[in-house]
C-alpha cells in the first residue's frame, strides 16, 4: 500500500516503491520537502485533480554525459550558432513556457501554479537552474531542473522553433560534462533517447546519489 505523507519531512524506504513507480502520496511542495525529495532521487509529479504523487521510477531513463549522441545536422546547427543560450537568465520565462506549451497526446498540464511557486522559490535559492535558449532575441526553447552534487535533475522543457531544446541540452550536457556524471531524465522519451539516454535499473541510479 502507497504510503501517505504527513507533515514530517520524510519519504518512505525504496522498497515500498509500487510497480508503477510512485513511492508516496500527499505531503505538500515546500523547500524542505523538495530538497529531502530530490537527494534521495524522488520526484513530484500529478495532475491538478489529484493528491500529490511522488515517484521513483524503476528503470530510470539517464543520460551519461559522456555517452551524449550529436547528430551531423545537429552538430552544423551549433557550428552555425543559430541559437545563443544562457543560464539562469529566464527562469520563470522557462517554467512558464513548459507549462503552456502544446504536447501533442498530452491534456493539460502537470505543472501547477503551486509548482511553480515551488521551483521559482528553489531557484531563487541556487537550486533549481534554467537554461534558455534565444533565436534573435527571443526566448525559443529552454529547459529546467534541480541541481545535485554529481547528477542534474531535469524536469521540463519546450520549444517553439525546430531544434532549440535540443540544441539547449546538447550545449549544457557538453558544457557541464565535468560537473554531472549523469543527467536524469526520469522516464522515457524518444526525443532524449535519440541524444543517448538509456534506462538503468533504481540500484544502479542510487549509487551517483551517494546514498
Amino acid at each position: 500500500m502507497i504510503k501517505r505523507l504527513t507533515d514530517e519531512i520524510s519519504f518512505p524506504d525504496y522498497s515500498e516503491t509500487s510497480i508503477d513507480g510512485i513511492i508516496a502520496y500527499g505531503g505538500d511542495l515546500s523547500v524542505e520537502r523538495l530538497k529531502l525529495a530530490y537527494s534521495k532521487g524522488i520526484f513530484p509529479w500529478y495532475n491538478p485533480d489529484e493528491p500529490i504523487l511522488w515517484w521513483f521510477p524503476d528503470p530510470r531513463f539517464v543520460l551519461f554525459s559522456n555517452e551524449l549522441r550529436v547528430s551531423k545536422s545537429m552538430k552544423k546547427i551549433l557550428k552555425d550558432e543559430i541559437f545563443e543560450f544562457t543560464e539562469n537568465k529566464a527562469f520563470e520565462q522557462v517554467i512558464d513556457n513548459c507549462q503552456k506549451i502544446y504536447r501533442p497526446g498530452q491534456h493539460g498540464t502537470w505543472i501547477t501554479e503551486e509548482m511553480k511557486s515551488s521551483y521559482i522559490e528553489l531557484n531563487r535559492l541556487g537550486i533549481a537552474k534554467s537554461f534558455e535558449v534565444w533565436k534573435n532575441g527571443e526566448l525559443v526553447g529552454g529547459f529546467y531542473g534541480i541541481e545535485q552534487p554529481r547528477i542534474f535533475c531535469g524536469e521540463s522543457m519546450f520549444a517553439k522553433v525546430s531544434n532549440a531544446s535540443k540544441a539547449g541540452f546538447i550545449n549544457f550536457v557538453q558544457k557541464y560534462s565535468n560537473r554531472y556524471e549523469l543527467i536524469d531524465c526520469q522516464v522515457y522519451t524518444p526525443h532524449l533517447e535519440s541524444l543517448g539516454a538509456r534506462e538503468i535499473s533504481a540500484k544502479e541510479f542510487v549509487k551517483y546519489l551517494g546514498e
